[in-house]
C-alpha cells in the first residue's frame, strides 16, 4: 500500500490524482500547510524538505511531484500511462516532465510567492516576470498541442499529463489563466471528464476549476 501525505491542490495534487486513476490501494496523510505541519520535526523525517507530497513506497519515503508521477506510471506499467523505454515517445514525455518540474513550477513558486526570490522590495517586479514565463509557456504547450496533440505525448494519455493539468489549474487565478489558450482548454476539459478527476476533487474539497 502506498501512503500520501498531501495538502489540497498543491503539488501534491497530480500524485494523489494518479493514485486514483490507477486504481492501486493508498492511504492519505493531510499535512496542514497554514498550521506549518510540513516544517515541523515529525514530517521532516518524513521529507527534510519540508513540502508536499511525500510518498511512502514499501516503507520508504520519496519526495518530487513530478519523480513520483514517473515512478508510478513505471511501477504500474499495465495502465499504459508511461511509454516503452526504447521508444522516441519516451524522450518526449521525459522532455514534458521536466518542463513541468523546471519551467512551470518555479515560475509558478515566483508567482505565489514573489518575495522569496529577489525580496519584498522587488516582488512586483518578480511576479511580473513569472506571469510572463508562465503565460509563453502556455503558449509553447497550446501551440504543440494544436499540431501534435490532444495529450503532452500524441494520441495517448499519459502521466505527465497529470502534472500539467494540475499546473493549469493553478493559474485559474492569474490575468490570463491556462483555458484561455482554445487548445489547452479542450485538453484540460478531456482531463476533467476522467471519472479519477471528479474523485480527486470529492477527496481534497476542490472547487473553482476548470
Amino acid at each position: 500500500m502506498y501512503e500520501l501525505y498531501y495538502a489540497p491542490g498543491s503539488a501534491s495534487l497530480a500524485v494523489h490524482w494518479l493514485l486514483i486513476e490507477l486504481g492501486v490501494e493508498h492511504r492519505l496523510h493531510r499535512v496542514n500547510l497554514a498550521a506549518g505541519e510540513h516544517k515541523t520535526d515529525h514530517y521532516r523525517a518524513i521529507n527534510p524538505a519540508g513540502v508536499v507530497p511525500a510518498l511512502v513506497i514499501n516503507g520508504q519515503a520519496v519526495s518530487e511531484s513530478a519523480a513520483l508521477v514517473l515512478a508510478l506510471a513505471d511501477r504500474h506499467p499495465q495502465a499504459g500511462l508511461a511509454p516503452d523505454l526504447d521508444s522516441l515517445e519516451r524522450a518526449t514525455y521525459y522532455q514534458w516532465a521536466f518542463f513541468c518540474a523546471n519551467t512551470l513550477q518555479p515560475a509558478f513558486r515566483n508567482w505565489f510567492y514573489p518575495q522569496e526570490a529577489a525580496g519584498v522590495e522587488c516582488q512586483d517586479h518578480t511576479k511580473e516576470q513569472a506571469r510572463l514565463k508562465i503565460e509563453a509557456a502556455f503558449a509553447q504547450v497550446n501551440a504543440h498541442l494544436d499540431s501534435r496533440g490532444p495529450y503532452l505525448c500524441g494520441d495517448q494519455l499519459r502521466a505527465v499529463d497529470f502534472s500539467f493539468a494540475m499546473l493549469t489549474r493553478w493559474s485559474r487565478g492569474m490575468p490570463k489563466p491556462a483555458r484561455e489558450w482554445p487548445a489547452i482548454k479542450a485538453y484540460t476539459d478531456r482531463l476533467c471528464a476522467l471519472p479519477s478527476f471528479a474523485q480527486v476533487c470529492a477527496r481534497e474539497e476542490l472547487t473553482g476549476w476548470p
